[in-house]
């Protein structure tokens, strides 16, 4: 008997590939998959006789296959596999690329149904790689169709997996959903007029109609924000019977240290660092967050906040999401302190030493939270992007001073855009300063998307950019070439451009399968100008600066989200340059009108404030936010955007604390809310 901690390996069909894929994606049991949410829909609602098609349509058909061959096209180098198929009134021509494997799944004679978007070619209406679905035992259309019929589920996947082989798992399991027992408090669910989770897992996995995947999502989306304003709220009650070590402010120090700087600091960037300063005085611990754009200059603030702690004898931490981020701040802040008698030091996953933990101010990833290492007097514990760490992580820094029984002041910075009304009620526990201003001397950076046709003329333009002494980043969506996406990949296009297109030219190479030693050599050898072109993932999406790369030309542009391409965008920009970033949209992709205006939305849009009201926009009816929009590792369907969901949620959770602070007469929530917290981590 299958149970919800079955594991899916127990499941028909599966085997042990799937099982390793699916293991990728975080799924091991059967209720990981029941929890493992669509992103978006496609609507294949509307149903038509061939006879009755037209251009430009999301539309499904039933008929039988007449005619299936597999055929070479040497002009554009790829195998079409042409499908003809008919029904009572007409016939219609469909055809797919690069998937000769289909002759061997679809047969002449065959009952299918096809569903996608109509094209006119060739002076007819055809289907050009539709999704497809066999039809057995003569069931009338809908009957059990689950990838061609109604509004289908699409989920994020891994490289291997398919949306057809996800969605027929999920299907086998989804009456599971029953042994499901709801945590959440009945009063809650009552009194915000909330679907129970059980029929919110059968309406997002297979609604009906648009009105169940909104309610669905809202009762999904509170849960996740719910755990996370709860948590808040938990903090916030505990900081509240806590001291910590004040910071006297040293005046003449800090003066002296912004006059030395060589830029001058912008009025925002004062008055953030002014209010830290004033928090870190206080014997109740500083719980603040600083939110700025891309390049807005969140670095030297916390930089003051550091040089504060070390003038008082105190000891500081500034941890990163990652290694490259982590190295980053360490020389950053060793040129800006390189006049002050204090001692740094770097400690990352890769790189641990006992000097580290008796440095003024320490430098590094996660790892400074690891069990083993012990940091006494620490007064300041600062986190770069917020959004990537966990409160698990946070918990552990309240209880570093555990012998002295001081809990640090904390500051947390993020650059991912979220209204100050949004900010506090997503962060209940924390206060806000926000830098609006960029640096001044900064340009806005112009931002154009590239067709095809005009590929070789922007190539011309960053070699004449490089020629003038500048650098280039190169973005791609992965590591290495899929079968299943036409999409670039960074090793491919790293030896395209070196062999084919700039061989004068030196170009790097930086991915996130590459070892910590290549990867620090790959920057460190950009940073030195040893390279002209850096061609890389998106592991360089946070944080990394490099003043001297004034262009970043981004393929498959269309992938990514407008937030991500926002930070991409911020990587140049961070000097007196002109900078450009080129977009590139997938060669094998004709993009949507819809797309289309996204991706130049970047062409109107420079603060990220902007581009994040613009993706809420865009989204249309059916299409949910998930894990790779948000932001917000945590967050598979919740968006920063849902202010209602995210205000009811706070108050919801306001509430429950004053009223059961302990949580004593809540036990299934206090025990999803621990299995959350594990599952919250640095990414």
């Amino acid at each position: 008997m299958l149970s919800l901690s079955s594991k899916i390996s127990d499941l028909p069909r599966v085997g042990p590939a799937n099982t390793k894929y699916l293991k990728k994606l975080g799924l091991e049991t059967i209720q990981d998959l029941l929890f493992y949410l669509p992103y978006r829909y496609d609507d294949f609602r509307l149903r038509k006789k061939i006879a009755d098609l037209k251009p430009d349509e999301n539309v499904s058909v039933q008929g039988e296959i007449m005619l299936i061959q597999n055929r070479r096209s040497f002009k554009r180098r790829l195998y079409l596999t042409e499908a003809l198929i008919a029904d009572e009134s007409e016939s219609i021509k469909v055809i797919w690329f690069n998937q000769p494997f289909l002759t061997k799944n679809l047969k002449v004679g065959d009952q299918v149904s096809i569903s996608g978007k109509t094209s006119f070619t060739q002076g007819q209406i055809a289907f050009i790689s539709p999704q497809y679905e066999k039809i057995y035992g003569g069931k009338n259309y809908g009957d059990n169709l689950i990838h061609t019929a109604g509004l289908i589920p699409n989920y994020h996947l891994t490289d291997g997996l398919t949306q057809k082989q996800l969605r027929y798992f999920i299907k086998q399991v989804l009456n599971l959903r029953n042994e499901i027992v709801d945590w959440l408090p009945k009063e809650i669910i009552r009194d915000f007029k909330l679907l129970d989770l059980k029929t919110a897992l059968k309406k997002i996995h297979a609604p009906q109609n648009n009105n169940d995947i909104e309610t669905a999502r809202r009762r999904l989306a509170f849960s996740e924000l719910f755990l996370r304003q709860l948590k808040s709220q938990l903090i916030k009650k505990e900081l509240s019977t806590q001291q910590a070590s004040p910071l006297i402010f040293k005046e003449k120090e800090t003066r002296a240290f912004v006059a030395s700087l060589p830029f001058k600091l912008t009025t925002d960037q004062r008055k953030a660092a002014w209010e830290i300063l004033q928090d870190l005085e206080k014997k109740k611990p500083m719980s603040r967050l600083l939110e700025g754009d891309v390049g807005s200059g969140k670095t030297v603030v916390a930089a003051l906040a550091l040089l504060n702690t070390a003038l008082n004898k105190q000891r500081a931490v500034l941890m990163a999401p990652t290694e490259i981020l982590a190295k980053q701040h360490f020389a950053s802040l060793t040129k800006l302190f390189k006049n002050q008698k204090i001692k740094l030091a770097l400690m990352t996953g890769a790189k641990k030493s006992s000097e580290a933990t008796q440095a003024d101010i320490i430098i590094g990833t996660h790892a400074l939270i690891q069990k083993n290492v012990e940091l006494e007097n620490l007064a300041l514990a600062i986190v770069d992007e917020q959004h990537r760490f966990g409160v698990r992580q946070r918990q552990k820094i309240l209880d570093f001073n555990k012998k002295d029984k001081l809990v640090p002041h904390f500051l947390s910075m993020t650059a991912t855009p979220i209204p100050r009304s949004l900010a506090l009620a997503i962060y209940g526990d924390l206060d806000l300063s926000i830098i609006k201003e960029l640096p001044s001397g900064r340009k806005k950076i112009i931002t154009r998307l590239v067709n095809e046709k005009s590929r070789n003329q922007a190539y011309d333009f960053i070699r004449q950019k490089i020629k003038a002494g500048r650098q280039a980043f190169v973005i791609c969506p992965l590591i290495e070439d899929s079968d299943r996406f036409e999409a670039k990949s960074a090793k491919a296009e790293h030896e395209h451009l070196q062999k084919n297109i700039f061989p004068d030219l030196k170009i790097g190479l930086l991915h996130g399968k590459m070892k910590s030693l290549d990867k620090e050599k790959a920057m460190q050898e950009f940073l030195d100008k040893k390279t002209d072109i850096l061609v890389s993932t998106s592991v360089i999406e946070v944080g990394v600066d490099v003043p001297n790369a004034s262009l970043i030309a981004i393929e498959g542009a269309e992938r990514f989200g407008l937030a991500q391409l926002h930070q991409f965008r911020g990587r140049v920009g961070r000097s007196e340059h002109q900078s450009y970033c080129l977009l590139f949209p997938s060669n094998a992709t004709t993009i949507s009108e819809k797309t289309k205006e996204r991706l130049t939305s970047l062409e109107k849009y420079h603060d990220g404030f902007s581009l994040a009201k613009m993706d809420l926009k865009l989204r249309g009816a059916g299409e949910l936010y998930g894990e790779m929009q948000s932001g917000f590792s945590e967050l598979q369907i919740a968006s920063l955007f849902d202010y209602e969901i995210i205000k009811k949620s706070n108050e919801a959770a306001r509430a429950l604390v004053v009223k059961d602070a302990k949580l004593k007469t809540q036990p299934l929530l206090k025990e999803k809310l621990g299995e959350w917290e594990k599952t919250i981590h640095l990414e």
